[in-house]
């Protein structure tokens, strides 16, 4: 460790993302990224944005990507954030809205990153445990006597979980917590999930966040957005701001715009994931494993006679990658992503040879 580091430094245990390795005919299940391409029309727009302009800098408040999402969910351009990837976007979140005296609230079993955040700002947190079922209950996030929470997050669907809530239990969460901000983090309600974008004109204590990473099969722009009362916004806003005025570049912005303009892809794209998750799931089924509902692009399953991290390594050893988290409660589950038919046949083939 480096002397100079500061405190805050030396304290932080970082998040720690899924692997990149480079390994031939590799089948790669470990990162929830799209089987599939992005719109070709978004491809377009990116390489129209590849000429002499790349010298000036882009627009700093995202005009055209703001008014582009605005429409598509019927809000106002002025309740509409953007960011460098749904991760910047909950970074602030976390530093604008979320750091008060009481602690922040978020599932024990749930995206890795949020008690990041929490080390980084300096956020007081506390984890509530899901049920036996690895579902989330909306009564565990309710105000008990003098109990109450300073901020709440919820991902929905769950990761890695891949469980979902639907619509009226997310806004039981934020019903009974009006004086707390909630923020539903969607980053993969596109494949199966009821989006609460449809309650942020209701409840002006609710942060939707969503990314165009997995639906949108645009991991590698980093874009992503979150909606709300313009209030929560200009509190995002005040934050960016002050850390990086210019969050996206021209080329996220034309891809991005272009992307939410094309809607029969983006549905097409999503069909194909959800039919295939399908499939997926029963095979794994058959083989013996128990899934867990998934309404993402990803399940969570677990053998009860195999052990899940030498599992992870035997299909690892096959040039097949899947997801082990050495975590309590989950530490016998793979999160496995649903990949192409051909790759996901492939897992299955091998899981059955390990197995039989």
């Amino acid at each position: 460790m480096s002397r100079f580091w500061s405190a805050v430094v030396h304290g932080l245990t970082p998040y720690v993302p899924g692997e990149q390795p480079k390994i031939d005919n590799l089948v790669k299940l470990n990162t929830n990224e799209h089987p599939y391409g992005p719109s070709p029309k978004a491809l377009q727009a990116i390489r129209k944005e590849v000429t002499d302009s790349l010298r000036l800098y882009p627009d700093p408040n995202a005009d055209r990507l703001k008014a582009a999402l605005a429409a598509r969910f019927s809000l106002e351009p002025q309740q509409v954030f953007v960011g460098n990837g749904s991760d910047e976007v909950l970074a602030h979140a976390f530093h604008a809205l979320l750091r008060h005296e009481r602690p922040l609230w978020f599932a024990d079993v749930t995206y890795s990153f949020y008690p990041v955040y929490c080390g980084l700002y300096g956020i007081e947190y506390r984890t509530v445990p899901l049920d036996e079922h690895y579902a989330i209950r909306p009564e565990d996030y309710l105000p008990q006597g003098d109990e109450r929470a300073g901020g709440i997050v919820v991902a929905n669907p769950n990761a890695p979980t891949g469980r979902a809530l639907p619509l009226a239990k997310i806004e039981r969460i934020v019903a009974g917590n009006p004086d707390a901000v909630v923020v539903v983090d969607e980053a993969y309600v596109d494949f199966g999930g009821e989006s609460a974008i449809a309650l942020v004109n209701r409840h002006p204590n609710l942060l939707v966040v969503q990314t165009f990473s997995k639906s949108r099969s645009l991991a590698g722009l980093r874009v992503g957005f979150a909606v709300g009362h313009a209030d929560l916004i200009a509190g995002l806003e005040r934050i960016k701001n002050s850390f990086n005025s210019y969050p996206l570049g021209r080329m996220a912005i034309a891809g991005a715009v272009a992307s939410v303009e094309d809607e029969p892809h983006f549905r097409e794209s999503c069909r194909r994931v959800i039919a295939t998750r399908e499939q997926l799931t029963a095979d794994l089924a058959a083989l013996g494993f128990q899934v867990l509902p998934s309404a993402a692009n990803f399940v969570f399953a677990r053998h009860p006679k195999h052990d899940a991290a030498e599992l992870a390594l035997a299909l690892r050893n096959r040039a097949i990658l899947v997801r082990h988290f050495k975590a309590p409660r989950i530490d016998q589950f793979l999160r496995i992503t649903v990949g192409t038919d051909a790759q996901c046949g492939q897992l299955v083939k091998v899981l059955g040879e390990l197995l039989g």
